[in-house]
């Protein structure tokens, strides 16, 4: 196996954990914005419960690149968003200057790149089998 045949797969089983993570996440962290408060607690737990399913979505579907791609920007996006807002409420200080905006960015970008990823012709083994045959 070469490793652009590895590099789906790896990135499957990426998104497939992350969605499993952002899940569990989403669900402990609505307990605790329920029980415990904290402005952005419940932000963070939204967020992170509305984007577990893509993550699940396009990791078990083999997906084309493209929406791999706009999915694993998501999830960049995910971790600095949500990253933030946690860190405000249970450290008392932000990730890193703009992480938020950073994270909120990449969010919106990874779903222009999900949503444009329906626009793109995907190639696949049948339209490239002759183009292949006759090269050789």
């Amino acid at each position: 196996m070469s490793i652009a045949e590895s590099a789906p797969a790896n990135s499957a089983r990426i998104l497939v954990f992350a969605g499993g993570l952002a899940g569990a996440a989403g669900v402990a962290l609505s307990a605790a914005s329920a029980h415990l408060g904290g402005a952005f607690v419940g932000t963070a737990a939204s967020f992170l419960i509305m984007h577990a399913p893509v993550f699940l979505a396009v990791g078990l579907a083999g997906a084309s690149r493209i929406l791999r791609i706009g999915s694993l920007v998501l999830l960049v996006g995910l971790v600095l968003f949500c990253g933030d807002l946690l860190a405000r409420d249970f450290v008392g200080s932000r990730l890193f200057p703009m992480s938020a905006p950073i994270g909120g960015t990449l969010l919106i970008a990874g779903w222009l790149v999900i949503a444009a990823s329906a626009l793109v012709r995907q190639r696949t083994w049948a339209r490239t089998l002759p183009h292949q045959i006759s090269q050789i």
